[in-house]
């Protein structure tokens, strides 16, 4: 069949090269034409997702797989319309559906009729039906149900390791209707492969949740779930660090009782899933008073482990301290919603000499984030890991000259590592 993917960031290549492996006509729409250029190379636009190299370099040539930034190009004829747009919320943690709105306007001008629609951004509740639906058939002058399909299933897969969750997961779909619903499955379960569950109940595969509102709930669910479990894993983590306590000692303990698992403390902090889905909750129960508070907490962490390097350290004003990784989590080329920049900024407020690294950056990337570059070997009087780069585990003294207080944000070294060094091991969320 014909497939459209509609963004080709981190989530939707993949999917779009999964769906070609899969022997499908895919066609990828991008606004960005540099990326456009690569994927029509057969070259992946951004590092650190497995396999993906392999597999465009593959389907690409064998014509699977093509990218154009023009949606008359790309939209007309395609049996099924997959809309992989990132939904950002402000400061003010409002929805701002800019590009979607635009995304949809523009697949609704050239949409075929019998085409199915899905939505696999994180939506809040009702949007599907309120928003898309109404808005696809006012451009399109098709009738959703009668002249065309529209679902939601929801992405459910972390960046680095797409093909495996793909595999790993089942695949939520809801319909606007039960004979878009049933498209749906059938799309999937010819576009996807699944690993073996005996462990889940229902088997591993398409499930169907009988509404686009209930898949839209069980994105948010989840997401929302580990935040506030995060956040309680973060303010375990004060509490230990004031007693002395070794927090990560005291989790893996409570873990091993059945039913009591607690995340470790900042194990996901970034990107577009943790600090933006709960909000998204949150717009459509503003009453969530648990979900709100654990995401202040989460988001607290940065300006909290600052001045937990200050109490041990002593006053930072023109101390040389470097934050070690850019990037929201390791091995992940990514900044959005890093908690580098608010300990950057705490660090500034200090009047400390604030310098950054990260394997994964240049010394002109890093600039252009507005960041100054550190390269291990300088002189520095104190770190903090706020990204648990692989290359961090091995990280001494020799390698940070001078250093007086080590802060580990990811629990990525040890004190024994550390002789005459003050080391303190925190979660940074």
């Amino acid at each position: 069949m014909k497939i459209a993917v509609v963004a080709l960031g981190k989530i939707g290549l993949p999917l779009a090269v999964q769906f070609a492996s899969k022997g499908h006509e895919v066609v990828g729409i991008d606004v960005n034409p540099a990326t456009v250029d690569l994927v029509n190379a057969g070259t992946t636009p951004f590092p650190g997702e497995a396999n993906l190299a392999e597999q465009l370099a593959e389907v690409v040539p064998a014509g699977r797989l093509r990218a154009t930034t023009d949606y008359a190009d790309g939209i007309p004829g395609a049996q099924v319309v997959v809309v992989v747009v990132p939904l950002f919320v402000d400061e003010n943690a409002v929805p701002d559906f800019g590009w979607m709105d635009d995304a949809t306007r523009s697949i609704a001008a050239h949409l075929s009729p019998g085409a199915l629609v899905a939505y696999e951004t994180t939506l809040p509740v009702g949007t599907t039906r309120t928003r898309w639906k109404p808005m696809l058939e006012r451009h399109s002058s098709l009738t959703e149900g009668v002249d065309f399909h529209v679902v939601f299933s929801p992405e459910r897969v972390l960046t680095g390791r797409v093909f495996a969750d793909l595999r790993k997961y089942p695949k939520l779909v809801g319909g606007l209707s039960d004979a878009g619903a049933a498209r749906a499955v059938e799309f999937y379960e010819a576009a996807l492969d699944f690993d073996e569950r005996p462990d889940l109940a229902r088997g591993n595969g398409v499930w169907n949740l009988g509404s686009a509102e209930a898949a839209e709930m069980a994105k948010l669910a989840e997401t929302t779930y580990r935040d506030v479990n995060i956040g309680l894993a973060n303010q375990f983590a004060q509490y230990a660090a004031t007693a002395g306590i070794d927090i990560y000692q005291v989790i893996e303990a409570s873990n091993s009782q059945p039913y009591s698992h607690i995340h470790q403390p900042g194990i996901a902090v970034g990107g577009h899933c943790i600090p933006v889905y709960p909000r998204l909750y949150l717009w459509n129960d503003p009453a969530a008073t648990i979900v709100r508070a654990a995401r202040e907490a989460n988001a607290g962490m940065p300006a909290y482990t600052i001045g937990l390097l200050e109490g041990v350290h002593g006053d930072l004003q023109g101390q040389r301290v470097v934050v070690l990784g850019a990037t929201y989590r390791g091995g992940v080329k990514e900044t959005a919603f890093s908690g580098v920049f608010p300990a950057v900024e705490a660090l500034c407020a200090r009047g400390a000499h604030v310098l950054v690294h990260d394997p994964l950056y240049t010394d002109d990337e890093l600039a252009r984030l507005g960041f100054s570059p550190y390269h291990l070997g300088e002189s520095v009087d104190a770190a903090v890991v706020q990204a648990d780069h692989a290359d961090y585990r091995t990280l001494r003294p020799a390698d940070l000259p001078g250093i007086r207080t080590f802060i580990d944000g990811r629990r990525v070294s040890s004190a024994d590592r550390w002789p005459d060094v003050t080391y303190r091991v925190i979660g940074i969320a």
